[in-house]
């Protein structure tokens, strides 16, 4: 089994918000006049991420899931947060293609744009050998990481690309994509093949907006949001329950700072919420010399 240590880089670790990613304090207005779009913005990393863009000033945030009931109550809570951020929701199962485009069309009616999609939607059933895992639940995760995931970049990217021409006329910075993945997207645990490959495929699935679109101005980042005790993250064996040690204030924040265009340079790449934002910038240009953080096959150098 790969080591998390083996898939890791050796900057500081953070296991919650600290300083350089708080939206109260240094990112402070640096979601000011952005609209922001979130699928699983329901409940937990989602939810948090939603109150943490409404914190930073954001304009307007438009979250989605499945649970009418629970998307009011974190409207109800971004609210709380700001009342002068504008917020609008809809019932939408990332998989159905007509729903995802009725969310984004709805938000671009209701609030002018998207300036931030955040494909944060996940599954995770009962983990299980291949070989007696259940054929419907283990393609229905492919089919939430995937295929929800592509949804959400396609019919978002018209207006992320507007953003992204938009604020750079501004000075500033937008067009912003984040897909989230996970640390098991680089790892072979037992059991996990349905969600760490389904993960893996998001990592390069983000390179491939980067080659398609980084000439458009659009910033995409496959994130590692930590490791969460969420109600889906409970689905894993208890064996690894212990790395559930992440609030979820820690991934939104991080997220927050990555839509201020400070890791603009970082686009198409791998990162962790758990990494330190100022020594990973320390890092910049050794990772876009060696082309770090990116998904590549290990062979010999050439002799």
């Amino acid at each position: 089994m790969a080591s998390i240590d083996n898939q890791d880089l050796s900057v500081t670790k953070h296991h919650t918000l600290y300083d350089a990613i708080d939206p109260v304090t240094t990112l402070k207005n640096s979601a000011s006049g952005k609209v922001i779009f979130i699928t699983g913005g329901s409940r937990g990393i989602g939810q948090a991420t939603a109150i943490a863009f409404a914190k930073a000033g954001a304009k307007a945030v438009y979250i989605t899931a499945r649970s009418e009931q629970a998307l009011k109550e974190t409207q109800d809570l971004i609210r709380q947060t700001n009342p002068d951020t504008q917020c609008a929701c809809s019932t939408c199962d990332v998989t159905n293609t007509a729903q995802v485009e009725a969310a984004v069309l709805d938000c671009v009616k209701k609030f002018g744009g998207i300036d931030v999609a955040d494909a944060n939607a996940g599954y995770l059933d009962k983990w299980a050998k291949i070989g007696e895992s259940d054929p419907k639940s283990w393609w229905y995760t492919w089919e939430v990481h995937i295929k929800g995931v592509y949804h959400v970049i396609r019919f978002s990217m018209p207006y992320l690309i507007e953003s992204a021409k938009r604020w750079a006329e501004k000075g500033s910075s937008g067009g912003h994509l984040i897909l989230i993945t996970s640390i098991g997207a680089q790892l072979l645990f037992p059991t996990a093949s349905d969600y760490q490959a389904s993960k893996h495929a998001i990592n390069r699935l983000c390179e491939f907006v980067n080659v398609d679109h980084g000439q458009d101005g659009i910033k995409c980042f496959a994130i590692h949001p930590g490791g969460v005790d969420t109600e889906l993250a409970r689905n894993m064996p208890e064996d690894y329950y212990s790395y559930l040690t992440d609030t979820p204030e820690l991934p939104a924040g991080f997220i927050v700072w990555l839509a201020s265009g400070r890791a603009d340079w970082a686009t198409g790449r791998f990162l962790s919420a758990n990494w330190d934002v100022e020594e990973l910038i320390a890092l910049k240009d050794e990772i876009l010399r060696d082309d770090l953080l990116v998904n590549r096959l290990r062979v010999r150098a050439n002799s």
